[in-house]
């Protein structure tokens, strides 16, 4: 099981640096054959715009974080078996409501990613699972990505699947309640990261929020940087930096709603393997250097994810 804390930039603090142009001023006769037009931008999420950001807002409500157990059935299967219990729906059902319904949750958990099977289960006396979470004022939601797969004509690099049948299976998770989204994508360091991959990693985070958003929900934006390698920590912040410039040039490229989705970037880390440790000080420091130089001041909150076993 994981479970999320946030920590939310002030928003004066984010450093945007924009080109400047001049421009000569046109002539009198080119301006009245060309009159001025206005310039629309459309937000896909127009229909749900507004709860979308409410919901954004709840889940990185100050105190509150988010709690993963959207293990899939073959890793939750691993979780029992330590205990000596069969893997089967009825002990997976058991464990999930062990937690879902625990006294007093809702005071330090935000939001609840759930596997699929999770979203349509029941307690044992037939109460839904989301239905528990939202007496607790907690948001459901769902894990939607299916998983690494190689990329093809990269440096043997993997990308995310799951775009396919994405929207009707989101349109399915609102009328169930959920309502937030989580997508994982990985890059890695040792492997280049080549631009194929950089590119492949931030166009399949755009398309799976911009079509979430669309269906309702509010979609967490995860491209994590593995810590494989022996590369300093300097390495990774400009791996970082590129990564997220990518993803939120192709987040703006579909009219995702900055103000309606909801960040969880890795830390910035030397590589595993690099001969010299960190102190957690100096990743604080580069993490938020890269967080201020690349995330926009609209985006409304910024979950960091801490692993805990429970079985």
């Amino acid at each position: 099981m994981a479970c999320a804390s946030f920590a939310k930039l002030n928003a004066t603090s984010s450093q945007w640096i924009a080109g400047q142009q001049s421009f000569a001023p046109r002539p009198r006769s080119s301006a009245a054959r060309f009159p001025a037009r206005r310039v629309s931008a459309p937000i896909r999420a127009a229909a749900y715009s507004d709860e979308l950001v409410q919901t954004a807002k709840s889940i990185a409500s100050p105190g509150r974080g988010i709690l993963a157990i959207d293990e899939s059935n073959a890793t939750c299967g691993k979780r029992l078996a330590s205990i000596g219990l069969d893997n089967t729906e009825v002990n997976r059902q058991a464990y999930r409501q062990l937690l879902l319904t625990t006294p007093g949750l809702g005071e330090y958990i935000s939001g609840a990613i759930l596997f699929e099977e999770t979203l349509y289960q029941s307690t044992t006396d037939g109460k839904k699972f989301v239905d528990c979470l939202r007496e607790e004022k907690i948001v459901p939601g769902i894990k939607v990505d299916k998983g690494l797969v190689p990329l093809p004509g990269s440096n043997n690099e993997s990308w995310c699947q799951g775009l396919d049948g994405l929207a009707s299976r989101s349109a399915e998770y609102y009328k169930q309640g959920a309502r937030f989204a989580k997508w994982r994508t990985v890059v890695s360091i040792p492997c280049g990261p080549s631009a194929l991959a950089v590119k492949e990693a931030a166009w399949g985070l755009a398309r799976y929020a911009a079509i979430s958003q669309d269906n309702g929900l509010v979609p967490i934006v995860e491209p994590e940087i593995l810590l494989d390698g022996d590369h300093p920590i300097e390495r990774t912040l400009e791996v970082a930096e590129k990564v997220w410039s990518e993803v939120f040039f192709y987040l703006a490229e579909n009219n995702v709603l900055f103000e309606g989705i909801l960040l969880k970037p890795s830390m910035v880390t030397p590589g595993a393997e690099h001969k010299e440790k960190a102190s957690p000080e100096t990743i604080a420091k580069y993490t938020l250097t890269m967080l201020r130089r690349r995330v926009p001041p609209a985006v409304p909150g910024i979950m960091v994810f801490f692993v805990r076993r429970t079985i």
